[in-house]
């Protein structure tokens, strides 16, 4: 009994300190203080690329959790032509997965800090109550970042994001930036239009992270298909970094799960 009440009493708040400690500089990685007094966020320069095509090659600017500086260079491997866009000066496009996870991250150090350490534990059950919460936080940042949003090609045809460069792209082209575990991924899907007397059954495709050569779709009042679809990415330091914070987390607050399971077991205590 001595030794449950000193679990609950003091190795508890030794835990949560150690998970506000991580999760602060998890936050810290994402460019923006949790007191939101970060100061100006720096920008990184990223080169996008894959090995085996140059078929795209593009140069980001990433400044927290917004793209601000796209330059996206394309051959076209139809006559080898070359296409340039750029963003316009004025736009940026903010990455909807750094911002959830970011958001997902302070609210779990929210959950701890109100436990300080002058908190008195009563049950074991409510330990268990407040790791839950945290966790849940923890899962929902960790899987913003490693599972990107399922979109259909109309969806990606009327984003926003198709109205951020200059020169404006050409109607055959379709764009799309995410998140993936710790890469700044970009696909371009090339399209060529439906002929009216085309005898290929028209099949819309659904959504998805990737779209593959060969996906339909309609979008004002015409009918496309993909014909090629070429994936540039790059690694994000410090997107790993977070992952690995967040890992490194939710063990530690399983791990206090367990001990007070254990406990409540062994004691014959319940935890309520």
């Amino acid at each position: 009994e001595e030794e449950f009440k000193w679990l609950l009493q003091e190795e508890v708040h030794a835990v949560l300190r150690q998970l506000q400690d991580i999760l602060k500089e998890a936050s810290h990685r994402f460019a923006l203080s949790t007191s939101g007094s970060g100061g100006a966020v720096k920008q990184e320069n990223f080169v996008l690329s894959t090995s085996g095509t140059d078929q795209v090659k593009g140069v980001m600017t990433l400044q927290g959790d917004a793209l601000c500086q796209a330059d996206v260079n394309l051959k076209m491997p139809r006559n080898n032509q070359l296409l340039h866009f750029a963003f316009r000066e004025d736009k940026q496009w903010k990455l909807q997965q750094i911002q959830d996870a970011r958001n997902h991250v302070n609210q779990a150090i929210y959950l701890l800090i109100n436990r300080d350490v002058n908190y008195q534990f009563k049950t074991g059950l409510e330990v268990l109550k407040l790791m839950d919460a945290v966790m849940l936080q923890l899962s929902r940042a960790r899987n913003r970042l490693t599972t990107p949003a399922t979109l259909t090609l109309p969806e990606i045809a009327s984003s926003g994001l198709t109205k951020m460069f200059t020169p404006v792209l050409p109607p055959d082209i379709l764009v799309n930036f995410y998140i993936n575990l710790n890469k700044l991924c970009l696909t371009v899907y090339q399209l060529h239009v439906m002929q009216p007397s085309t005898t290929k059954n028209f099949k819309p495709a659904g959504g998805s992270v990737s779209h593959n050569p060969g996906a339909m779709f309609e979008f004002g009042s015409q009918r496309y298909e993909v014909s090629h679809v070429h994936k540039v990415e790059c690694v994000v330091p410090w997107l790993n970094d977070a992952l690995v914070f967040f890992t490194v987390s939710l063990q530690l607050c399983q791990q206090l799960k367990d001990k007070i399971s254990v406990f409540s077991s062994y004691w014959n205590y319940r935890p309520y």
